[in-house]
Parts: C-alpha cells; sequence; structure tokens
C-alpha cells in the first residue's frame, strides 16, 4: 500500500505520541533519566512529523530545521513565567506540550529525536 508522505507523517506522529505517553507513563516504571530524554527525543521526532505533515513537498532539511526551531523555542519559552502560561504547564496536556523546566539536555534530546526522524524520512525516500 502507497501512502502519500503527508499520510505518513501523520502516522508517524500518531503512534511517536503513543510510544511518547508509553515512555512517560509511571506504570511502566522506567529508570528517571530514560523516561525523560527519550520521551524528549520522542517529542522531537513527533514535531518533525507535525512539521513535515504540514509541509510535506519541502526538503527534509527544512522540514528539520523548522522542527528544531520549534523544539528550541518551545523550550526556551519555559523561561517565560506567567499566571496563565504556568497555569497551563501545571495540566497534563501542558506539561506534555511545553513542559515545564528549561532544559539543555532536552534540545539535546529534541535534536536527536528530530535527527533520527529526518534520517529515517531519507532513507524511506530512498528505498522507494
Amino acid at each position: 500500500m502507497q501512502y502519500s508522505r503527508r499520510t505518513g507523517y501523520i502516522i508517524a506522529a500518531v503512534v511517536l505520541i503513543g510510544v511518547g505517553l508509553l515512555m512517560r507513563w509511571p506504570a511502566m516504571n522506567w529508570p528517571a533519566e530514560l523516561a525523560k530524554y527519550s520521551g524528549s527525543a520522542i517529542w522531537g521526532a513527533m514535531v518533525y512529523c507535525v512539521v513535515g505533515a504540514i509541509r510535506p513537498q519541502r526538503p527534509v532539511g527544512w522540514i528539520t530545521g523548522v522542527a528544531l526551531l520549534i523544539a528550541t523555542v518551545t523550550e526556551f519559552s519555559q523561561l517565560l513565567h506567567t499566571e496563565w502560561l504556568d497555569a497551563f504547564r501545571r495540566t497534563t496536556v501542558g506539561v506534555l506540550l511545553i513542559g515545564r523546566y528549561f532544559s539543555w539536555g532536552d534540545i539535546m534530546a529534541y535534536a536527536i529525536g528530530i535527527g533520527a526522524a529526518g534520517l529515517l524520512t531519507r532513507w524511506i525516500a530512498q528505498t522507494r
């Protein structure tokens, strides 16, 4: 079965959301560092897939760059504190989408996830 690029990115994003939630699910009892940084890498790959779904005809490098920009801006936004933004961060959705605390380690994990997604995209394109 042949999928369009957009469909492939959407399917990958949905799968990554599920895997990311599984990595952060307390019942799985993953070591804290593994859950945190693998979850961040998966989140970065998911951002890559969302950007790819929005602009599927763009080159992999462009999608990678935009995803890195979004992930980095999102992480730096954690340095901003307003009442409404901190209230959103205290919700489950808020912490999953934008996080609570700034971390250079998260930026590195996002970059690893985004880079892996870009490499996988190129590999898939070459095998077609």
